[in-house]
């Protein structure tokens, strides 16, 4: 009967983690680039300048991610995700009442606290420590679900803008953050964490353990393959309307296609479960990593016609969907899962401020190659490059 109820609560806090997701990045990532041209068009600041505080807080997260994996470690996800979550409606509300480009940059930085605490990473150290060896089946089945975070929140988003403006559509995802992942947080993350209290020696030994991980030579080469990949993947699929219009296709066709790159998602993190039976972790990296390049050096180079651009870009996502399932579980493949949070938030730092300023960089990138089939080229090659420094570390 304890089996079971432990096994049960585990299935409730893993519920509660797919719900959480998707509402934490809708709100405190996806809505942003919906509302950027209505901040710029009502306020006057330019959209680099308010893309900017966006970017603030991406540094913030990555920095805090480090904090936050060592007090998962100490405490468990439950305290850590729901203060996180009280942090990010407390921030939004500051995003959306901010008078001043000034305390707009703050609130943003606010924001980032709130998404070091609970977004991926976090959930993943969660699932992680509560399941074990059956973790891949846990974390597949959050990102499965997480992944329709765009696909709701940017059409939500864009709705609430019309009626609401930016300021009322942030203060509603406000009440829809606090309703939704406060509540979930602190009632459902409830598996028991450690059994054992911590004692100064098991302390150590895990501290001991955790730096001589971070400093093997390995572990920052596949830190910098998994950053590279993640920000060539994010840059060029959250760009991909520019340039299919420049390829001819009319915006509606164009905005189904980037949609359809969430479709791409799922169906590539379905096949990571047979992918772990079948590779090791090293062929892992490099097999997700170059399909997703094939998809964005395609995208590169074919004209056209606009069903083949199309089905490139579900490649494309298929490959973007692997990568967050890679991101999971490469410290527990490579490392164990021993001191875990605090592994996990030095790899997850970069990686996730890659992701964060992926926006803006490809569009930085496109800007300094000469368009966006140059850029797609470029960051395409650089993910081929990682692919093949992933199968050797």
């Amino acid at each position: 009967m304890v089996q079971g109820d432990r096994v049960d609560a585990r299935t409730r806090a893993l519920a509660a983690l797919c719900v959480t997701e998707i509402v934490s990045w809708g709100v405190l990532y996806y809505a942003f680039p919906v509302l950027v041209g209505a901040i710029s068009a009502d306020t006057g600041w330019s959209v680099g300048a308010a893309t900017g505080a966006f970017s603030v807080g991406a540094l913030v997260s990555a920095g805090a991610g480090i904090v936050v994996g060592r007090l998962i470690d100490r405490r468990g996800p439950r305290v850590v995700m729901t203060t996180g979550s009280v942090l990010g409606v407390l921030a939004t509300v500051a995003i959306a009442t901010a008078p001043t480009l000034p305390l707009f940059y703050a609130a943003w930085a606010f924001a980032g606290l709130g998404q070091a605490a609970t977004f991926y990473p976090p959930a993943f150290a969660a699932l992680t420590g509560w399941y074990g060896e059956d973790r891949v089946r846990a974390l597949t089945t959050l990102t499965l679900v997480a992944g329709f975070s765009s696909t709701v929140f940017a059409p939500l988003t864009a709705a609430l803008l019309g009626p609401l403006g930016w300021r009322g559509t942030f203060l509603v995802l406000a009440g829809v953050l606090a309703v939704v992942t406060v509540p979930l947080h602190a009632l459902l993350l409830t598996p028991a964490w450690r059994p054992h209290e911590p004692t100064a020696e098991s302390d150590g030994a895990d501290a001991d353990h955790a730096r001589a991980v971070l400093r093997s030579p390995r572990f920052v080469l596949v830190t910098v393959v998994m950053t590279v990949g993640a920000f060539g993947l994010y840059a060029t699929t959250i760009n991909l309307i520019p340039l299919l219009v420049g390829r001819g296709l009319d915006l509606g066709l164009a905005a189904l296609a980037l949609g359809l790159t969430g479709a791409g998602q799922v169906i590539g993190r379905l096949t990571f479960v047979p992918l772990v039976r079948a590779s090791t972790p090293r062929v892992r990296v490099a097999v997700v990593l170059l399909l997703g390049s094939a998809g964005v050096v395609a995208l590169a180079v074919v004209p056209g016609p606009a069903p083949l651009l199309v089905a490139l870009a579900v490649v494309a996502g298929a490959g973007r969907g692997l990568l967050a399932l890679l991101q999971a579980s490469t410290v527990a493949d490579r490392w164990g899962t021993r001191a875990f949070g605090r592994i996990n938030g030095v790899f997850s730092a970069p990686v996730t401020l890659a992701v964060a300023l992926a926006p803006a960089g490809g569009v930085a990138v496109a800007s300094l190659v000469g368009g966006f089939p140059a850029a797609f080229l470029v960051l395409g090659l650089a993910t081929v490059l990682a692919a093949l420094v992933g199968l050797v570390v």
